[in-house]
């Protein structure tokens, strides 16, 4: 598997998601392929994640640390099998999206995206 991406705060290594300024102040989070359930891409709004830079106010979802997040319009909501579900705006959502996939064995991707939730 080649498929591979790295931003500021994303990167996709051979062997799990890292996810810098998970948590608090600055701790990276190591999401292993084989703990992802299902990738869900959304659409943001105002209430619906644009507008938290990080954090929550819905505890089903966690929005990792990401200053740019009020200029971008997707989200990718990964499901680990857990109560809160990481919420992720990664610079090239497509990229990012089709390297979990591509990891995982979950199938191609699916065009467009659904509102997201309250984040």
């Amino acid at each position: 598997m080649s498929t591979g991406y790295a931003d500021r705060w994303i990167t996709c290594a051979p062997d799990a998601i890292l996810i810098r300024g998970y948590y608090f102040p600055w701790g990276t989070k190591r999401i292993p392929y084989g703990s992802i359930r299902s990738i869900r891409r959304v659409n943001m709004g105002a209430l619906t994640g644009r507008g938290r830079i990080w954090g929550t106010s819905n505890p089903r979802y966690w929005a990792s640390l990401d200053p740019c997040r009020p200029r971008k319009r997707t989200a990718l909501i990964l499901d680990v099998g857990g109560r809160v579900r990481p919420f992720l705006t990664p610079d090239d959502p497509a990229a990012v999206e089709a390297a979990i996939r591509e990891h995982v064995h979950l199938g191609p991707a699916t065009t467009g995206g659904g509102r997201g939730p309250v984040v």
